[in-house]
C-alpha cells in the first residue's frame, strides 16, 4: 500500500512558538521551514509514499517544499490544526477517492526515511493507526487506509484520543526519528543527538558559534563561527543578548546580519541547545 502525506504547517511567523526563548522569533521562523523541508525531503523518499500534501498559507514554505515536489495546498478552513489535515485528506480523497492518506507532523527534523518506511509498512495492517510521540502524550503520525476516515484529533494528549477514537497503536522499536518531533529547546538538542537533516543542520550552522575574544570594559568581542570565520560583534549585540559575562570558549547562539563584509553580529547569548 503506497500513502499521501498531508503535513499541516502555521505561516511561519507563528510556527514554533515555543522556541522563541532559545532562537529568537527571526531564527525560529527559519527554523520553522528547515524542520518542514527535512521532513518532507525524508518523507517523498520513501518507497511506500506516492505524494505529500503540505496545507500551508505560507507563501515563503510553499515555494520551497513545492520545490522538493511537494503539493501545496492553501489552508481555506482557517480554523486550526484538525481542520487542516480534515481539508487535506479530503482534497487527496476527491481526487484519488481510494487514497491512503496518512497525517503527519511537519517537525520532525531528524526523520529517517528507512524508519518511516516501517511505521507506513505497519500503518499497511490496520484501518486507522497512529504512531505517539517520543513523550508518550501527543501523536507524530496518523493514518486512514482506504474507505477509512483519517478523523485527525492532534494537540497536546492526542495520543489518548486517537486511541479512544479506534485507531490501533503502531509499537515498534527502532523509529526514534519518526517520534521526535520538536518544539523546544529540548526537543531540538535531543533531533540534534539523532542527527538532523541539512536544512536544519545548516540553519543551526548559522546560528551557532565559540567565543573568541571578550572586553568586559566595552561589552564587546568576536566570536568564531563553527566552519572557523570570525565574526566582532559590538556593545549593542552584546546587550540584546541580556549577558552579562563572556567567557572565550563558551558556545554561543548568534543573530547575523548583512552579507560579506558587511556580515555582523547583530544578538549573541550563551547557547541553550
Amino acid at each position: 500500500m503506497t500513502w499521501t502525506l498531508v503535513v499541516p504547517l502555521k505561516p511561519l511567523s507563528r510556527a514554533k512558538t515555543r522556541l522563541s526563548d532559545a532562537a529568537g522569533d527571526g531564527l525560529r521562523a527559519s527554523l520553522a521551514l528547515a524542520f518542514a523541508q527535512d521532513t518532507v525531503g525524508a518523507a517523498l523518499a520513501s518507497r511506500w509514499v506516492r505524494g505529500v500534501t503540505v496545507v500551508t498559507d505560507d507563501p515563503l514554505a510553499g515555494r520551497e517544499l513545492s520545490a522538493l515536489g511537494a503539493r501545496i495546498l492553501p489552508d481555506s478552513p482557517g480554523r486550526g490544526l484538525n481542520a487542516a489535515l480534515a481539508h487535506g485528506a479530503l482534497a487527496v480523497r476527491g481526487e484519488r477517492p481510494g487514497a491512503a492518506v496518512a497525517a503527519m507532523n511537519a517537525d520532525l527534523p531528524a526523520l529517517r526515511t528507512v524508519e518511516l518506511d516501517l511505521v507506513l509498512e505497519a500503518a499497511s495492517g490496520f484501518s486507522r493507526a497512529f504512531l505517539a510521540d517520543a513523550a508518550g502524550v501527543g501523536t507524530t503520525l496518523l493514518s486512514a487506509a482506504p474507505g477509512a476516515d483519517l478523523a485527525p484529533a492532534f494537540g497536546g494528549p492526542s495520543r489518548a484520543r486517537h486511541r479512544a477514537s479506534g485507531a490501533r497503536e503502531i509499537e515498534l522499536a527502532g523509529v526514534d526519528s519518526v517520534r521526535r518531533d520538536v518544539d523546544t529547546a529540548g526537543d531540538l538538542r535531543a533531533a540534534v543527538a539523532l542527527g538532523v537533516g541539512d536544512h536544519t543542520r545548516a540553519r543551526l550552522a548559522d546560528m551557532q558559534g565559540t567565543a573568541y575574544t571578550y572586553d568586559p570594559e566595552t561589552r564587546a568581542g568576536s566570536v568564531l563561527l563553527d566552519d572557523g570565520t570570525p565574526l566582532p560583534f559590538d556593545t549593542a549585540a552584546f546587550d540584546a543578548g541580556g549577558l552579562r559575562m563572556l567567557r572565550p570558549g563558551q558556545r554561543v547562539r548568534i543573530e547575523v546580519e548583512g552579507e560579506g563584509e558587511q556580515r555582523r553580529v547583530v544578538f549573541v547569548t550563551l547557547q541553550t541547545f
